[in-house]
């Protein structure tokens, strides 16, 4: 469905009803296999959980009983969540070559100068829009190993000059993000370099597999500190989504934790790169890609090839595919920065905010109400969003907060929206 506002989205009742596949959540985002990623991100040194935020007035504000707000920004230093993914999938990979398992990994044993002697010299590759790129190079100098990443025509500056900072090499290519994955692999191909990428292809499962798992620890955190604070489980999260694997991610060991009482998960993209919403609404079951520059202010989302491993999750389990236009991740970016009352101030970046944004605009807006009614959201709502990044584009996000860059939709029908 398509809206004035410019917000386009797609419903399902628990799933999609016509392909016939047993809606059962992934075994490799299961409890214990979060255990075995927690256990090894604790070994890393400075890890500990990101904070969860309570917007109570925010939420008074929207009509919802609760809003929660996982702040990856303060992520091992880094301001990002992919550090996650990337940490976990090298450990593995490096584990396996060492011939030990992942029970028996830690990181410090990966970066002594024993494993190095072993392992010899590994390039890691990588195409990235920015975070990812960085977590990789950062792994990689962590671990004294090497990094290459390729990175889509337009990549901020400020973001290419992060993962140089780390000492690997940086590319900025003529083509989008998609483009920059396929050349990532042929240079892997060639050199005979690893590809560390949360996407998917025949013959490439595993790393993939292996990110997903480490982004379940912010799940698995956020359970934790909901519990620690006193408050239900979630009724609904909001999870961005470029090739899915975050939010399937996410979404598969909420389900295999909390089964019957599994939230409502909301998928968020932009409108130039929502490959899962139009997969969603094209409806025979497969992954459909969407082609061009990926053009759009969040960045982390700009993939227009969808994760094959993570669509079937989000196909079979999403209850809605939205796909929105730039003003509503810079919507959210604002109402971060400046909360309602004593809510605390979150800097959140265009990919990092356009959950609440999206969740603003369907409470407050009269077009939306069937979107509300469908998803149930209203007084009793305990709402679970991620930020998934801080301000890792600073001109950017400046542009946004302080210079009023992409404002609220002029739409006569919802002039009435107060916050």
């Amino acid at each position: 469905m398509s809206m004035e506002t410019g917000i386009h989205y797609f419903l399902q009742e628990t799933g999609n009803q016509t392909i016939g596949r047993p809606r059962e959540a992934a075994t490799f985002l299961d409890e214990a296999k979060t255990q075995e990623v927690i256990r090894f991100h604790r070994s890393i040194h400075g890890y500990k959980p990101a904070p969860l935020h309570f917007l109570k007035h925010l939420a008074e504000r929207l009509g919802v009983r609760a809003i929660f707000i996982k702040d990856e920004s303060y992520r091992f230093g880094l301001n990002a969540f992919k550090v996650l993914g990337a940490t976990y999938a090298i450990g593995r990979h490096l584990s396996a070559r060492l011939g030990i398992s992942v029970e028996e990994a830690s990181f410090e044993l990966l970066r002594s100068a024993e494993a190095k002697q072993k392992l010899g010299a590994v390039t890691f590759v990588t195409a990235t829009d920015g975070n990812h790129g960085r977590a990789v190079a950062w792994e990689a100098q962590q671990l004294g190993q090497k990094a290459v990443v390729f990175l889509p025509k337009g990549s901020a500056e400020q973001r290419v000059e992060a993962i140089r900072q780390t000492g690997a090499e940086a590319h900025v290519t003529d083509g989008n993000y998609d483009e920059a994955v396929r050349l990532s692999r042929k240079m892997a191909e060639e050199n005979g370099w690893q590809v560390v990428q949360d996407t998917a292809w025949e013959g490439y499962t595993d790393i993939p597999r292996w990110i997903m798992q480490g982004y379940t620890t912010m799940a698995r955190e956020a359970l934790e500190q909901l519990e620690e604070s006193g408050e239900p489980v979630p009724t609904h999260v909001f999870l961005q989504a470029g090739v899915g694997s975050m939010a399937a991610a996410v979404h598969g060991y909420l389900q295999s934790c909390l089964g019957d009482r599994r939230p409502a998960t909301i998928i968020v993209e932009p409108h130039t790169a929502n490959c899962l919403y139009q997969s969603a609404q094209i409806g025979d079951g497969a992954p459909h890609t969407v082609d061009g520059d990926l053009e759009t202010i969040m960045a982390g989302l700009a993939c227009g090839e969808p994760n094959p491993i993570a669509w079937e999750i989000l196909r079979d389990h999403a209850a809605a595919f939205v796909s929105c236009p730039d003003w509503v991740a810079a919507t959210g970016m604002r109402m971060l920065a400046a909360p309602p009352g004593d809510d605390p101030r979150i800097i959140s970046g265009e990919s990092g905010a356009v959950g609440l944004g999206l969740l603003a605009e369907i409470m407050r807006s009269g077009e939306l109400s069937a979107l509300r009614e469908h998803l149930g959201l209203g007084k009793d709502s305990v709402i679970l969003l991620f930020s998934t990044e801080g301000n890792t584009d600073a001109k950017q996000y400046e542009d946004v907060v302080w210079g009023g860059k992409y404002p609220l939709v002029p739409d006569p029908s919802c002039a009435s929206r107060q916050l």
